[in-house]
């Protein structure tokens, strides 16, 4: 009830704000489980996606989005909840990925449709780039659903990181025939099969974005841009230093 009462009122208020357009949607089905695989550029994707599909679609949120005080802190929740986020305590290193595949699996298993990012984060350039096996393999494989590559387009521009009021602009969803990757079920503890699925799925999304792809990790990505900031900022005090005879 929460849901379909959210949906209708932040599902509406987006397509009549935004007007996203879509592509594919025939490839989700009307019922019975499947997983959404999708490139990751904005905030914001959990909201465009979910609101295009008469299914409800469920995707994998900080706990702290649930736990947060005051009333800010329950209003964040209730919002979270109403659109289909479920909540999963990922501070704790490999004990909190293993909580996300259990939820995701638990997801799949009662017919739903499970939403993932195999990327494991925001892109920080709007590049693709290699997803991470743990997650995503390991769900379609302990389950057998068919894995739906997503494309998200543009929504990167509507709402950078750190941004908080989003840019009026049209995004695109770009939706992929299902892969069946039944053959392998029950493998989910190989790594080397976990590892072919993944790129696998991500060689599609690369497809239907047209995003140029990167075969680092998004995390090592932006430890990287992190990392190259400081050098600069460094060097430009030391300049500024010299400059003023310091």
């Amino acid at each position: 009830m929460i849901y379909g009462a959210m949906k209708f009122s932040l599902g509406g208020s987006l397509k009549i704000a935004f007007r996203p357009w879509v592509e594919g949607l025939e490839n989700v089905p009307a019922r019975g489980p499947a997983i959404l695989a999708s490139n990751h550029l904005s905030f914001s994707d959990s909201f465009f996606l979910p609101a295009v599909l008469d299914r409800k679609v469920t995707f994998i949120a900080k706990a702290e989005y649930f736990t947060a005080p005051g009333i800010k802190g329950k209003l964040t929740a209730a919002f979270f909840k109403g659109v289909g986020q479920l909540p999963v305590d990922r501070s704790g290193g490999r004990g909190a990925g293993e909580a996300a595949i259990r939820a995701g699996i638990q997801v799949v298993e009662s017919g739903g449709l499970f939403g993932i990012y195999p990327e494991g984060t925001r892109s920080p350039d709007g590049r693709l780039y290699r997803g991470k096996p743990g997650g995503l393999a390991r769900v379609a494989l302990a389950t057998g659903a068919p894995v739906i590559p997503v494309a998200m387009i543009d929504t990167e521009k509507i709402q950078p990181p750190g941004q908080v009021v989003p840019k009026l602009m049209r995004p695109g969803i770009r939706i992929g025939e299902p892969l069946d990757f039944s053959r392998y079920q029950g493998m989910d503890g190989d790594r080397f099969i976990l590892r072919s699925v993944t790129d696998e799925v991500m060689y599609e999304i690369m497809k239907l974005s047209g995003q140029e792809y990167v075969d680092i990790y998004a995390t090592a990505a932006k430890r990287q841009i992190a990392e190259e900031a400081k050098r600069k900022a460094e060097e430009a005090k030391k300049k500024g230093t010299e400059r003023s005879g310091g």
